[in-house]
């Protein structure tokens, strides 16, 4: 414990602060080449910190073994790689061998003889060398730059630690230096250096409002250094693990001034007895700020308990706190406090700081899983070792599970343990449909709960346990599962509503006619999703204030690729469902049992049960074609039905990739399906989607009914359509429009990123509609859908650099649909494809390769039209 503090604002000069120019060149001549460059790769969120990339600054500490020290939050908690750069542009990987549980320093090693063309040196440690007034040198790669050098005096050695984030990484339980030196992003894990060449402290932090710069000391740094150079060795791929003893009480402390310690209570003569027991420039003593439910002191200290001895010493600084109880882990402590005046005495047991930092998790769906750290713990409130969610992955963002929440039941049983979560993952099957319990910390006190999806897809390697190897710096993997577990077995189960294994289900190709023998070119197969959204989030659904329904996401993908060739099958014919009898008929037979609605047009009667709602999900692994987001929601139509195969049809805006999980809801019956796409125009704004008509059930399929369509004759401007969609509740909607215009050409601009646009077809256009978000059909008087009301994606440029997500609908002509509809019902030549098990001839669509737009006859003219064609058009 250092005994020359100083805080006076003149301190005395020291033979330290003498140093010349000179003196200083010849110092950081010795520290730079020492110093390097960190680039850091955090492969899956963990604790505290997320996925990504950063860069960050180290410095060698220990050249024969290969030691580089630099912050906690640059080693990171979980899975790393990393690579150092010199100054001289030699690169090297590095892994982590250190990071402190609670304060803001960690080690990685390196292979020594990996640096082949550079002198260097390391760079001593002397946390006792710093002072108030000292001038220092910041050395390391302040903003991005490989090397930069600023300069600053330090100015406070008893400043409270940085709270950086309420939900991150804050260090705690120490005291950080200040100095007025302005680093920045990058200088993260700098050596503080004085004149000699010795670090003084490590630099942590800044405030982005001022200069001030936050150096952590370098007490306990020393301790683990010594540590690792005691008990590790260095290899070219091994070390040994060294467990550097590490005690706490789950309580954090604050150092308050006597003047605040007298509103708290404490008495005169403790007053006295401190101030005898301490240095003179002892200002202070340690107050209880907070504790952790759960822990050693819940229970038994309060916050704004006064600590006055530690096992029979005064205690009022940080470093003798955490000295007495890193030597007395696993054993009892002896506490004397008061509590308003009133002396009391408690004996704790002294916690392993490092048996409540995780070193393991669990990834399922690219969920990362893991129990709640001690870190996280103190910034929530809750017990550690709860199963907490450090990303939400694809199958509880599907849910609306939000990150940083704690998981309490799943599928009905309790969960306290993430062993308790992995025995009811071992138990589901694939398609399952089971509630998720979840608290998070913003609403503590407030549970929530939600149906998760197991996913039916294998869009992510099976669930697998990751655990940290000290010894190595990796990660490794296996099998969370037990290879027997639903969950493992290969093939696709339909949905459930429970927990539970699936029931068998017959292969496909069981359902394949003998003469059929070419081989799907498409594997794409049933998908559903989850709409059970309760908790707001900032990653789900958005609804913006530009009108916009899909949620925008900043990741490129590979061009669209829908290149289909021709080719010829013979497949056999199917019967439509019974559609005699006058659309009235039709209406009163479909709605056997409906409660009727008032005040509601003949189109919307008639056209509502063939009307589904579309919520889809494309997982993060599949941003495919340039798609700009990964939840849609959308109106679609129903064009065939039949007692093997159903088909919607929908707008690209909607359903724009075939790899994402679908689920229809229809208006007909309150019943939620899975579907698959099964076509996507290449350049017109429509897709097909397919659903299994069994799956409905008998009340339901006596209800659910294809629409009607009328493709020709063509719309008129001047006619009178009825827009009938649906609202996110399901109840159908309907407004008389007039058409203005029948064919007006859709000219959509390039996109940032490449992607699917409409291209090269005829829209039509109303005078009055219900928004940019509402689709649905167009019909005529009598329920015949003469278009489909479609949503069109595009973006507006703002000035040279920004863009933004718009959308706009417009009316689809019927006639093409209805074409492929055909041509896929009736068998004709076509690519197969499996749907529901039955190999399906898809359409053919030979295009144009270019991109027409219109033009007046009189520019025509000037591009060489003749007379002739004028008069024809």
């Amino acid at each position: 414990m250092k005994e020359n503090l100083c805080m006076d604002i003149d301190p005395p000069l020291f033979n330290e602060n003498l140093a010349t120019a000179e003196d200083w060149r010849k110092t950081l001549s010795k520290v730079v080449p020492a110093v390097v460059v960190l680039r850091t790769t955090a492969c899956r969120a963990f604790d505290t910190e997320s996925a990504g990339v950063s860069s960050a600054t180290g410095f060698v500490v220990d050249k024969r073994r290969g030691i580089i020290l630099t912050n906690r939050h640059v080693v990171k908690p979980g899975p790393v790689m990393a690579e150092a750069m010199f100054v001289n542009r030699e690169e090297i990987p590095v892994f982590p061998i250190y990071r402190d549980p609670v304060h803001d320093f960690g080690f990685f090693r390196y292979d020594p003889g990996a640096i082949q063309f550079l002198s260097y040196e390391e760079i001593p440690l002397a946390p006792d060398a710093a002072s108030v007034g000292v001038e220092i040198r910041v050395v390391g790669n302040d903003s991005g730059e490989k090397v930069s050098i600023l300069a600053g005096t330090l100015a406070r050695l008893d400043r409270d630690a940085p709270q950086y984030k309420k939900n991150g990484y804050n260090d705690f339980n120490t005291f950080y230096m200040q100095a007025a030196s302005g680093t920045k992003g990058g200088s993260s894990g700098s050596p503080v250096i004085d004149w000699q060449g010795r670090a003084v402290a490590l630099n942590a932090g800044s405030k982005l409002s001022s200069a001030s710069a936050f150096f952590l000391p370098l007490e306990r740094v020393v301790r683990s250094l010594k540590f690792l150079q005691e008990g590790g060795y260095f290899s070219t791929h091994t070390w040994a693990a060294v467990t550097i003893p590490r005690g706490t009480l789950q309580m954090t402390f604050l150092h308050k001034g006597f003047d605040e310690t007298r509103r708290l209570g404490v008495q005169r003569q403790t007053e006295q007895l401190v101030r005898n027991s301490t240095p003179p420039t002892e200002t202070g003593m340690l107050v209880v700020d907070s504790v952790v439910p759960g822990g050693p002191a819940h229970n038994h200290l309060e916050p704004g308990d006064v600590l006055i001895r530690m096992n029979g010493e005064v205690v009022t600084q940080f470093l003798k706190m955490e000295t007495l109880l890193d030597d007395s882990v696993e054993q009892k402590i002896e506490l004397q406090i008061e509590r308003g005046g009133t002396p009391l005495t408690v004996n704790l047991l002294v916690q392993d700081l490092h048996s409540i930092t995780p070193d393991h998790f669990l990834e399922v769906s690219g969920a990362v899983i893991h129990p709640l750290s001690y870190q996280q713990a103190r910034n929530f409130r809750f017990n550690c070792g709860l199963v907490y969610i450090a990303e939400p992955g694809y199958m509880l963002y599907r849910a609306g599970v939000p990150r940083h929440s704690i998981i309490k039941k799943f599928a009905g049983e309790g969960i306290s343990r993430l062993e308790d979560l992995i025995s009811v993952l071992s138990k589901l099957s694939r398609g399952a449909r089971v509630p998720l319990e979840y608290i998070n910390y913003k609403e503590r006190h407030q549970k929530k709960s939600v149906l998760v999806t197991i996913d039916r897809h294998e869009w992510y390697a099976p669930p697998q346990i990751y655990k940290r190897e000290d010894s190595s710096g990796l990660w490794t993997a296996k099998l969370a599962l037990q290879q027997e577990s639903p969950l493992l077995i290969s093939g696709i189960c339909p949905i459930e509503n429970h927990a539970g294994s699936c029931t068998s289900e017959v292969s496909p190709k069981d359902y394949i006619p003998e003469k059929v023998i070419q081989e799907s070119t498409d594997g794409v197969t049933s998908m559903e999703i989850s709409g059970e959204h309760v908790a707001e989030r900032p990653n789900t659904r958005d609804d913006s204030d530009n009108g916009t329904k899909k949620r925008r996401v900043k990741e490129d993908s590979s061009e669209d690729g829908n290149v289909i060739t021709d080719c010829s099958l013979n497949e056999r014919r199917e019967e439509r469902l019974d559609e005699s009898g006058s659309v009235e008929d039709a209406v009163l037979r479909d709605y056997q049992g409906a409660v009727p609605v008032e005040a509601t047009s003949v189109p919307e009667r008639v056209i509502e049960p063939t009307l589904v709602m579309f919520e889809v999900h494309v997982p993060s692994s599949c941003m495919l074609d340039g798609v700009h987001s990964q939840h849609f929601f959308g109106t679609g139509v129903i064009v065939y039905h039949s007692q093997t195969m159903g088909l919607v049809a929908v707008d690209k805006n909607t359903s724009a990739v075939p790899v994402s999980d679908v689920m229809l809801s229809f208006a007909a019956f309150p019943i939620e399906i899975p579907a698959e796409v099964v076509f996507l125009h290449p350049f017109h704004n429509f897709a097909l989607v397919a659903y299994d008509p069994t799956a409905l059930g008998a009340a339901a399929a006596s209800v659910v009914r294809a629409a009607e369509l009328l493709p020709e004759p063509a719309l008129l401007r001047g006619d009178s359509v009825f827009l009938v969609g649906l609202s996110r509740s399901l109840q159908a909607t309907s407004r008389k429009s007039i058409v203005t215009n029948p064919s007006a050409a859709v000219n959509i601009g390039s996109s940032d990123v490449p992607r699917y646009r409409a291209t090269n077809m005829e829209v039509i256009e109303l005078d009055t509609d219900f928004g940019s978000t509402f689709s649905g059909v167009l019909t005529d008087e009598r329920g015949r859908v003469l278009a489909l009301w479609g949503s069109f994606s595009t973006q507006l440029k703002y000035g040279s650099s920004s863009s933004e997500e718009h959308q706009f609908v417009r009316g689809i002509p019927i006639y093409k649909i209805s074409q492929l509809v055909n041509r896929i019902t009736s068998g004709t030549e076509g690519p197969p494809r499996l749907i529901n098990g039955l190999r399906r001839p898809m359409p053919c669509i030979r295009i144009l390769e270019v991109e027409l737009y219109p033009t007046l006859l009189s520019k025509a003219r000037s591009f060489g039209l003749s007379d002739a064609w004028i008069q024809v058009i």
